[in-house]
């Protein structure tokens, strides 16, 4: 089957060829449009479109879908008129779907009772025995459901469904199941009573389940329905990348008046990392990649309050944010958004530094982010905050760092001049040699050539004359020491209750958040040590 796509502002809409594309993945950031899309899909489609939506099912007791063939027509097929074997008042899909299957199973049982071949009544053992009992959706839902809960049990009850652990006697009702269990027993069961070589619409697929299982179940309930193309609508670059044979629509915004929208299919994913899709997919501001963890990094907690243009997204190691930044801004042609990274400075020369900053690779003039926090204006504006004399504060906190600075001089000199001599032979062994014997003495003469000792005591000299000087600014450019902001006491000095790093940090953090007193001298100096165009 083809399938064509909603109208598409200025173009064409797309197609798919169902036959080779069983996995379509929607997505789009919050308020694209994404649903709206998959809506008028299914629409375009009729009797053939069937929609699951766990939040909806297990949640939403009082609506009905009542498009053609869903669980809810069905339901009202069996029970309107009164002659239906279930009751008529149940209510919510996901019950309506338990009830369906329960009606399923009495009425193939009592037609494999009373099933006559021949005008004969079937009451022999061997046609009555349980191996010839017809295999019903119920069967199927609950074998693939104790697979994926091996320790759960289900029994039939006085033509009910009864729940239990495989260590206990102890029994309960659908309602006692947790909403993971309950949405993986909806999605099983209602992918079952979609229709014939149909398309069925899973509305946020991964909700509820536990990141483990998602590619196992949907693996499971696509090869329990091998007629059936599968659509799901999600934001979760996460779950897309599950589904490994998918095309992927994405969803960039919609014009309801028009009753258009645009998208386009997402380039090929070669290269690409979830976060790089992630940020296109989410993206209504240009994108910030930054160094750390994204949860406990100081870069995921201050930046997003520094760079509000921006759309914040953490990658971890700075070499990944570098390579996502010119990856991103590659793809420029198809998402026409912009895209910047921020890694700390460490030991880098102003050569590489200028040669980040050429390819949209912000480099702050200090070492590393805790050194940001120390910075002259931002501690002088906390100094304010706190109702403290500025310049006391920061003489005594530039005192602090210059002393400490001063005793661990030699040890800064010796990790710098590493760091040069690192770069310097990954560069210069990296070239073309005729021969092994080329290479030896090419590597023989590098000692030589680089002269590590004399790089070591020029930054010695250098390293002094900062001190001699009391050039602050340049000692935060170079010096490496991640417990600095505690040994500089600069929290106490500043006046706050406790005197560690964690207190300081937060601090500046609050002032930020709530965008009050000195957030703008901070944000200011802090964006200006970046040398922001």
């Amino acid at each position: 089957m083809i399938l064509t796509l909603p109208p598409r502002t200025g173009a064409e809409p797309l197609s798919v060829d169902t036959s080779e594309n069983r996995q379509i993945i929607i997505i789009g950031a919050n308020g694209s449009g994404k649903t709206r899309f998959a809506n008028r899909l299914m629409h375009d489609l009729g009797p053939a479109a069937f929609k699951m939506s766990a939040i909806k099912a297990i949640y939403g007791k009082e609506e009905e879908n009542r498009q053609e063939g869903s669980i809810d027509t069905l339901y009202h097929e069996v029970t309107d008129g009164g002659a239906g074997i279930i009751r008529g008042d149940i209510k919510g899909e996901f019950e309506r779907m338990l009830a369906l299957l329960l009606h399923e199973e009495m009425l193939k049982l009592i037609d494999f009772k009373y099933h006559q071949e021949e005008g004969t009544v079937h009451n022999s053992k061997k046609s009555r025995s349980r191996d010839n009992l017809p295999l019903t959706r119920l069967d199927r839902l609950i074998k693939l459901w104790q697979k994926i809960f091996p320790d759960n049990k289900v029994l039939i009850e006085s033509g009910k469904m009864i729940f239990g652990r495989e260590r206990s006697d102890d029994t309960y009702s659908s309602a006692k199941l947790s909403a993971g269990e309950r949405a993986v027993m909806y999605y099983i069961g209602a992918s079952m009573f979609a229709p014939r070589d149909g398309v069925i619409f899973v509305e946020s697929p991964d909700l509820f389940l536990h990141p483990s299982s998602i590619r196992s179940l949907w693996d499971s309930i696509e090869q329990l329905r091998p007629d059936c193309t599968f659509i799901y609508i999600t934001h979760d670059l996460s779950f897309a990348s599950t589904r490994s044979e998918s095309i992927t629509v994405w969803v960039k915004g919609c014009d309801p008046a028009h009753g258009e929208w645009d998208y386009d299919f997402m380039a090929s994913a070669d290269g690409l990392n979830d976060e790089v899709y992630l940020a296109i997919v989410g993206a209504r501001k240009p994108v910030l990649f930054i160094e750390g963890d994204g949860v406990n990094s100081i870069d995921a907690k201050l930046y997003p309050l520094i760079f509000r243009e921006y759309t914040v997204k953490s990658l971890g190691g700075c070499d990944r944010v570098i390579e996502s930044t010119r990856t991103f801004n590659s793809l420029r042609a198809f998402h026409n958004l912009d895209a910047r990274g921020i890694v700390d400075r460490d030991r880098r020369d102003e050569g590489e530094v200028n040669y980040l900053r050429a390819k949209k690779i912000y480099v702050p003039d200090v070492a590393e982010i805790e050194n940001i926090f120390m910075i002259e204006d931002v501690v002088r504006a906390v100094a304010r905050h706190y109702r403290r004399d500025e310049e006391e504060v920061f003489r005594k906190v530039k005192k602090s760092i210059l002393r400490l600075f001063e005793t661990d001089l030699r040890q800064q000199a010796l990790m710098h001049t590493r760091h040069i001599v690192k770069k310097t032979v990954e560069h210069r062994i990296d070239g073309r040699f005729a021969n092994i014997n080329k290479l030896e003495e090419h590597i023989n003469d590098l000692c030589q050539s680089i002269n590590p000792r004399g790089i070591y005591e020029q930054y010695c000299r250098d390293f002094r004359s900062y001190v001699a000087q009391g050039d602050y600014a340049s000692v935060l450019r170079v010096y490496n020491r991640k417990t600095m902001l505690s040994e500089s006491h600069v929290a106490r000095a500043c006046g706050l209750r406790r005197d560690d790093k964690d207190s300081y940090i937060k601090a500046i953090l609050a002032i930020l958040r709530d965008d009050r007193g000195p957030a703008s001298t901070i944000r200011d100096a802090i964006r200006s040590t970046f040398r922001l165009e």
